[in-house]
């Protein structure tokens, strides 16, 4: 279950189901029962449990589970924010089966319990919390309950991640059908805990009359685009990736990208460098091989090859003219192409003339901007405060026509067609000085092996994390090449 949807698609999906003859309130039950079975899985019979319910559709839900925990022998307490003349729908007949007292909504009143089921609001909220409702969630944070929220914890956007005001942090979150971008999003992601996405009912015939577009970057989404080597297969089938390399003191960046795409699987690899570099790459390097050039007219020549079907091109180089000058020799072969770090910020000034020669070419190009990077190519969607970091990407990738790889806790690969995958298996020990010049090398190493664009750079950042997470605490960025050995090895059991 990769998909996300947003609130809206959420709301769809719910109205095209009633629509199919599924009573609304019928979800409501499968939904109510879902966060009881979630309590009752972590706490024993007979300890107490207070449902903070709120004036709308998961405040129903509330209603439900605490009615099923009631009925099950836990000592349940509910408390509703707003009356009950104000429930409307589905939501007032599941109060109507609630047999116990309705508290009205009281920071006081938060007290004494083991559980916290917090139904206040869900993925919908598009406000700030403020006055009790605020008050309300501050008092459930600072309980030391274990807290499992409904849908999404209150205050947390479900487009966007964000928190509107102040919001729960819980340790489970019981979500419907798919999950939210904010379920994935920081700050949001932090406030979730465990998330659980359950079957309410709701079919996968609603799922294709969606058509979603955003997905949780796992191997569901790009698998069937990545293939292991065939046993009669030979490295020429699996392309020829060139990493460009900057002067004689900065030649590391083009080493470790070079080295990641070997591992990933390119069958060659081979970093051209400038005259000075040549000897220090060379003495460094051994599966990898070493060309040298001369400015734009010499990587030109050199690659006209055109076995040489993916360029990484920006680490170490120097963000001047010379590098701009290199970008644009790359950008018109008909070949894959990176653009990181240097190869970015050199066009700080003109983003336009970078975006324009990207527009002409037939093969695919993708872009891996950190923060900083991205304000200085984007500057007015990185200024805007009301566009989530999921937009910004999608916007980016429209103007540029590349596939943008939005670097982060929560990296956002985006394609120029409105594809987007959030990524969720990056440890913090990623951030260290190299580790995206690894990533960018994994991304040419699968455009070299034919995956397209967009697919090949969710593979490379799900890869790139699972390497991560696999060296652990204290990992540097040489780490990481090595590490893919095992990731790799594992995608082609499961594969098998």
């Amino acid at each position: 279950m990769h998909e996300l949807l947003t609130p809206e698609e959420m709301g769809r999906a719910d109205r095209l189901t009633i629509e199919s003859g599924i009573p609304g309130f019928a979800l409501m039950e499968a939904a109510g029962y879902a966060v009881a079975d979630a309590v009752a899985n972590r706490i024993p019979l007979g300890r107490r449990v207070l449902v903070l319910a709120g004036p709308g559709n998961n405040g129903g839900d509330g209603f439900v589970a605490a009615r099923v925990l009631a009925d099950r022998g836990y000592r349940v307490r509910l408390m509703l924010l707003g009356t009950r003349e104000v429930l409307k729908g589905d939501a007032a007949i599941a109060a109507g089966g609630w047999r116990g007292a309705v508290e009205p909504a009281s920071p006081d009143g938060v007290r004494d319990a083991d559980v916290i089921v917090d139904a206040l609001f869900g993925a919908g909220l598009d406000r700030p919390l403020g006055g009790i409702a605020a008050s309300l969630v501050d008092a459930a944070n600072a309980s030391g309950a274990l807290i499992v929220a409904v849908d999404l914890p209150s205050g947390i956007s479900g487009k966007t991640g964000a928190i509107l005001g102040t919001a729960i942090a819980a340790a489970i979150t019981i979500t419907f059908f798919r999950r939210k971008p904010g379920h994935l999003l920081y700050p949001g992601r932090a406030h979730c805990g465990r998330v659980r996405a359950v079957e309410i009912g709701i079919s996968d015939d609603v799922l294709a009359a969606i058509g979603p577009s955003a997905f949780a970057n796992a191997p569901a989404l790009w698998r069937a685009h990545w293939s292991a080597p065939r046993a009669d297969g030979h490295k020429y089938d699996r392309g020829h990736a060139v990493v460009v390399s900057g002067p004689a003191h900065a030649t590391g960046a083009a080493r470790l990208a070079a080295g990641a795409a070997l591992r990933v699987g390119a069958g060659l690899v081979t970093v051209a460098a400038p005259p000075d570099a040549v000897a220090i790459n060379a003495a460094h390097l051994t599966a990898v091989m070493v060309r040298g050039f001369e400015g734009a007219a010499g990587l030109d020549s050199f690659l006209a090859d055109r076995r040489f079907n993916s360029v990484v091109i920006g680490p170490g180089l120097g963000a001047d003219a010379d590098t701009r000058a290199l970008v644009a020799t790359v950008l018109a072969g008909e070949r894959g192409v990176v653009l990181d770090a240097d190869a970015l910020t050199a066009h700080r000034d003109d983003p336009a003339a970078l975006f324009a020669r990207i527009a002409g070419r037939l093969r695919a190009t993708v872009m891996t901007p950190h923060a900083g990077e991205f304000a200085r190519l984007f500057p007015d969607l990185a200024a805007d405060p009301a566009l989530p970091k999921t937009d910004r990407a999608r916007m980016a990738a429209a103007r540029s026509g590349a596939v943008i790889v939005l670097k982060g806790a929560d990296t956002v690969v985006a394609a120029p067609d409105g594809r987007l995958a959030i990524n969720e298996n990056a440890p913090p020990w990623l951030a260290t000085a190299g580790s995206g010049d690894v990533l960018s090398g994994l991304i040419g190493g699968l455009v070299a092996q034919g995956m397209p664009a967009f697919e090949a750079a969710a593979m490379a950042v799900w890869v790139h994390g699972a390497a991560g997470d696999a060296v652990g605490p204290g990992l540097i960025a040489e780490d990481l090449a090595p590490a893919v050995r095992g990731v790799i090895a594992k995608l082609v059991a499961d594969t098998a």
